[in-house]
């Protein structure tokens, strides 16, 4: 439906860009992509289909990724391709990463301009200096999988709509002569002159144009096929080619391809489509990808697309956003739904569907591979998304969690290294960011018992994965019980990770009946205590020589050996046994005191300003909630007398770390990380340690909440007397009955029920 304007009755308390909502009563009408789209949220508008290989969204400007041969720090805004604040879009690309902070993708970008033809994008700065264009948030609409801009200085109406492989785009031109479709094939986020290795266009007829491009980014080889169809047929095309000249060009200097050439290859290309337009004709363009061929993304084009009804796909992918958050219903106010159904939207992009509509698929060894039996994923940003986001799929995508793990195994099976998936997308292995974090996803799935697939193959996978000795210290971690400081920069977070992992694999062995693998990883798990200083009460640095290293700084995110964070907020990672924690820093008292100190104390700028992923926003004290190691932080009081801290701290991060605007959230969204805390905080529980049945109690922020689970059963979750100032829980009731404990278990949750938890203004 279109978009119609409603007054909401707290319309006093909701952001102007918020207020035009659809008339239709699906929950996909609290959804706004828009949100988090600014500073560090890197997420982007557009188009989308749960969990879609296609993700069509606008890109506002052209940062290259380097700048007088350095790095350019002003590209980490675009991670998404796109920045609220900025005047101009460039184009519609489609592939994009929600939330990251590292980038790559952006293919394909395609641009409606009328007038004098014009194939560079030109500067933010001069608008016309190029084919990029002025746009209006007045006149822009970001729904689920539907976009809408007005072009203003084309005076063209743009709106972008996808199935889970084709992009779809509808273009209503004004009355012109001369009307272009640019299709850019040298653009893409986090660019540089040699990203491009090689593009193939072939023009088949007026209206079918295939191909591919080959780049060398984040993904170090890459490989994307197209297949493009126009509506009507185009009067002319025409190409040319930004290639510095090579000396063998052979004797392509017979044709003139910058001219109706059907057959154009180079580094640096891009393309336009002529037309003549009469007032109000609308052009379509449908683009399928795929990773094996142009005949699989023909394919995927003829199977998912085969008419050109914008609007009834528009339909169709709105329903299936809304079949997806149907999964999980909540009574809140508007505002608090708007966020709820944003972050479960953001939860459901990613990983991303990875093969052709007949399941073939381009493997990590380069050659083509057919999904047997399960749909293929990729897009695994592992570091993040084992903490939070996997856990909730295997309460409401089981199904796709369990694939998406036949997915990583397929991955260990291609991979030269023998390793499951660190961070990895499009047949690649980027190896960002520390851990082997696919453990914890296996081991959380099948100690969930949400494991349709050999899992002692699996485990053997993670066994191996946990050995590789050449990886990121590991051989040191193995020998010493610690990776030593000079080896690794991030040496201690490092070795704290392993341990985490380490646990994991020995849960799934012990319900594996594995008992030698078992004891053997339970041991490598305590290695915890080997980075803690008991002199300061922190974990720190530690020489080869067994000594502690004398400059450290417990507050500096830079240089310390940790990753993207410091050593107060990574003294506190040992998710796997918080009751050990707790009396190695000198038991609880002294425990809740350094809890308390994270959040109350300031954090001068300068211990994070040469940390990237840092930023004042996402900072509460000196607790970096908009970066993910200190996710499980507020829930760690559940192990000590006061509880109801828990209950404090988790609605307090709540409210200023999650807001319904463009600047909304407080850190990179990481694929879903961010949201998926957001989610489960506000029902009231969290999964401190992925690899244990149990999710550990807070407050739910939500009136009542239904799960619609994929076994047919449904678990509800009640907050009694919930309010701003009735944060904290007097007594909590699982199927009517007092819970005298302060987790409840998976299976719990997923033979279906209800939890009841009765709130009060004042804790216990």
């Amino acid at each position: 439906m279109f978009m119609r304007k409603l007054i909401f009755l707290i319309a006093p308390l909701v952001p102007g860009w918020l207020m035009a909502q659809r008339s239709d009563t699906g929950l996909s009408r609290y959804i706004h992509p828009i949100i988090g789209t600014q500073r560090m949220g890197h997420t982007y508008p557009g188009a989308t289909y749960p969990f879609g290989m296609v993700q069509l969204s606008p890109d506002t400007d052209t940062i290259p990724y380097e700048q007088n041969g350095r790095y350019n720090p002003d590209v980490y805004k675009y991670c998404a391709g796109y920045q609220y604040d900025d005047k101009t879009i460039v184009g519609f690309s489609h592939t994009h990463f929600s939330g990251t902070g590292h980038s790559d993708l952006g293919d394909f970008l395609i641009m409606p301009t009328t007038g004098d033809l014009q194939l560079n994008p030109g500067v933010a700065g001069q608008p016309r200096s190029g084919y990029r264009s002025a746009f209006s948030h007045s006149t822009e609409v970001s729904e689920a999988d539907y976009y809408k801009v007005r072009l203003d200085d084309y005076n063209i109406l743009a709106e972008l709509t996808a199935t889970e492989r084709v992009g779809f785009h509808q273009y209503t031109f004004p009355a012109a002569s001369n009307a272009h479709i640019i299709l850019d094939l040298m653009h893409g986020i986090y660019n540089y002159e040699e990203k491009n290795i090689w593009t193939y266009v072939r023009v088949v007829n007026d209206t079918l144009v295939t191909g591919y491009r080959q780049t060398n980014g984040w993904a170090r080889t890459r490989t994307v096929y197209f297949a493009m169809t126009f509506s009507r047929p185009f009067t002319h095309y025409g190409s040319r080619n930004y290639s510095k000249k090579q000396v063998y060009r052979g004797f392509w200097g017979k044709f003139d391809a910058t001219r109706d050439f059907p057959d154009l290859a180079g580094r640096q290309l891009r393309m336009h489509f002529d037309f003549a337009t009469r007032e109000g004709e609308k052009i379509k363009v449908k683009f399928a990808l795929s990773s094996v061929s142009t005949d699989g993304a023909l394919l995927n084009l003829r199977t998912e697309l085969p008419g050109w009804d914008f609007a009834q796909v528009r339909e169709k992918g709105r329903a299936a956003w809304d079949a997806e958050l149907n999964r999980l219903s909540i009574d809140a106010g508007e505002s608090e739904k708007v966020n709820f159904y944003t972050s479960l939207y953001h939860a459901f992009i990613n990983p991303t569907i990875y093969m052709d509509v007949d399941s073939m698929y381009r493997g990590l060894d380069q050659l083509d591979h057919k999904a047997d039996g399960f749909v293929n994923y990729t897009t695994f940003s592992l570091w993040d998304t084992h903490r939070a986001l996997h856990p909730l799929f295997n309460i409401l995508q089981p199904r796709r969690n369990a694939d998406m793990i036949r997915s990583m195994l397929a991955h260990y099976q291609q991979s030269a290294e023998h390793m499951l998936p660190i961070w990895s997308h499009y047949a690649n292995e980027n190896w960002c960011m520390s851990g082997y974090h696919s453990v914890s996803v296996i081991a959380d799935a099948i100690i969930k018992g949400n494991a349709p697939f050999d899992a002692n193959k699996a485990l053997d996978a993670c066994i191996a994965t946990s050995n590789r000795r050449s990886f990121e210290g590991l051989g040191e971690y193995i020998d010493r019980g610690y990776i030593p400081a000079g080896t690794n920069g991030t040496s201690v977070s490092t070795t704290l990770e392993y341990a985490y992992d380490d646990w994991c694999i020995a849960q799934a062995a012990k319900q594996l009946g594995r008992m030698d693998v078992y004891d053997r990883y339970m041991k490598r798990s305590t290695s915890y205590r080997n980075v803690f200083d008991p002199s300061i009460g922190y974990m720190r640095p530690r020489l080869a020589d067994g000594s502690f290293r004398k400059e450290f700084d417990v507050l500096s995110t830079n240089g310390q050996g940790f990753i993207e964070g410091n050593a107060w907020n990574y003294s506190l990672y040992v998710p796997h046994d918080p009751a050990a924690l707790v009396e190695m820093m000198g038991g609880k008292q002294r425990f809740v005191a350094h809890l308390d100190s994270l959040f109350t104390m300031e954090l001068p700028d300068k211990f994070f300003a040469e940390t990237e992923d840092i930023t004042r926003d996402g900072i509460i004290g000196n607790y970096v909630h908009g970066n993910e190691p200190s996710h499980h932080v507020a829930y760690l009081y559940d192990w000590t007398d006061q509880p109801w801290k828990t209950q404090e701290r988790v609605r307090m991060i709540l409210d200023k770390q999650y807001k319904p605007t463009p600047d909304g959230l407080g850190g990179n969204d990481d694929c879903g990380q961010m949201s998926a805390w957001y989610i489960f905080t506000s029902l009231g529980f969290y999964p401190v340690a992925p690899g244990s049945d149990q999710y550990w109690l807070g407050s739910p922020a939500v009136d009542r909440a239904t799960l619609r689970l994929e076994n047919g059963r449904t678990f509800t979750i009640e907050a009694r007397g919930q309010g701003q100032k009735n944060v904290y829980v007097r007594q909590v009731l699982l199927n009517g009955k007092p819970l005298d404990r302060r987790y409840i278990t998976h299976r719990e949750i997923m033979d279906g029920g209800s939890l009841v938890f009765l709130m009060s203004a004042k804790h216990k």
